[in-house]
């Protein structure tokens, strides 16, 4: 039966981590499967903490759902050994904390523009909840991973450069994005839409792959015909309301150049009506013949 605790000194180093704010899905049972069996016989930990440092002053904090209950009974379906619910005051001792990770640059483009800040509250809290959860317990040499969705594609990548920068001894695995059937990413704000925005939020994932489809002719073609989809959805109803829609080289999160060979990321983020969401597709280009 899987463990719900609230104090890091009742947990044992975990082997496995995945970190959420709760209000678990499908999405979520996947990264948790991903880490059962990175695992093996060792500890696997999901922390649902709603971090306050990542939300700004216009932002969802108090009317993020929480839904501890159905969190365990999911985490413990998918694998998971522990589930470690801490309180904001276990977190944040002494309240808000004084010396926060910056994510510097890399962080202010993207997400971290339309959100100022949040990335840096995103990194002090996963640096501190891989502290609490792994701490010095592990044999000497040996490594933790820890488990992160595809979806938020620049959380991925800032997670990845602070465990690099700073030395954690901790892998960082992706795990792709997990979709509805019409292609829909899962979110725990989707339950936020209407069913007209719920439809029209199809409009995201249908721009994505009518990217990825344009792939072989170049990254032009990807953002134009991704760009086509989206600005048939801006005059919908209810409509779309871009934000940004860009092609990423994922190992500094700007732009990619019109000639990019390699990995990258083709990302999304719209509102619907108070709701945004974010979407995004790994794509691969080769060198030039």
């Amino acid at each position: 039966m899987t463990a719900l605790v609230h104090h890091a000194r009742d947990l044992a180093p975990a082997a496995g981590v995945v970190m959420t704010m709760g209000a678990l899905h499908e999405g979520h049972a996947a990264l948790i499967r991903a880490a059962r069996a990175h695992a093996g016989s060792g500890s696997v930990t999901v922390t649902v903490f709603v971090n306050p440092l990542q939300f700004g002053p216009t932002e969802d904090l108090d009317r993020y759902p929480r839904t501890l209950g159905a969190d365990v009974k999911l985490a413990e379906a998918a694998g998971a050994d522990v589930v470690f619910a801490p309180d904001a005051d276990e977190v944040y001792p002494g309240g808000a904390p004084q010396v926060r990770i910056a994510a510097g640059p890399m962080g202010e483009r993207f997400e971290g523009a339309s959100r100022p800040g949040h990335f840096d509250g995103m990194l002090t809290v996963v640096a501190k909840l891989l502290h609490l959860t792994v701490g010095q317990g592990l044999a000497p040499g040996s490594r933790t991973a820890a488990f992160f969705g595809q979806k938020d594609a620049q959380q991925l990548a800032l997670v990845r450069r602070m465990v690099t920068d700073l030395n954690f001894p901790v892998d960082i695995v992706a795990v792709p994005t997990v979709r509805e059937d019409d292609g829909v990413a899962l979110s725990s704000r989707n339950r936020y839409l209407s069913e007209p925005e719920r439809v029209s939020a199809r409009a995201l994932s249908q721009a994505l792959f009518a990217g990825r489809a344009a792939a072989p002719r170049g990254p032009r073609a990807v953002v134009g015909a991704a760009r086509a989809i989206l600005d048939a959805a801006a005059t919908a109803e209810p409509p779309v309301g871009l934000d940004y829609l860009a092609l990423i080289d994922p190992a500094t999160f700007t732009e990619a150049a019109p000639d990019h060979t390699g990995p990258a990321v083709l990302a999304v983020a719209a509102k619907l009506g108070s709701t945004r969401l974010i979407d995004n597709l790994p794509l691969e280009f080769g060198a030039p013949e």
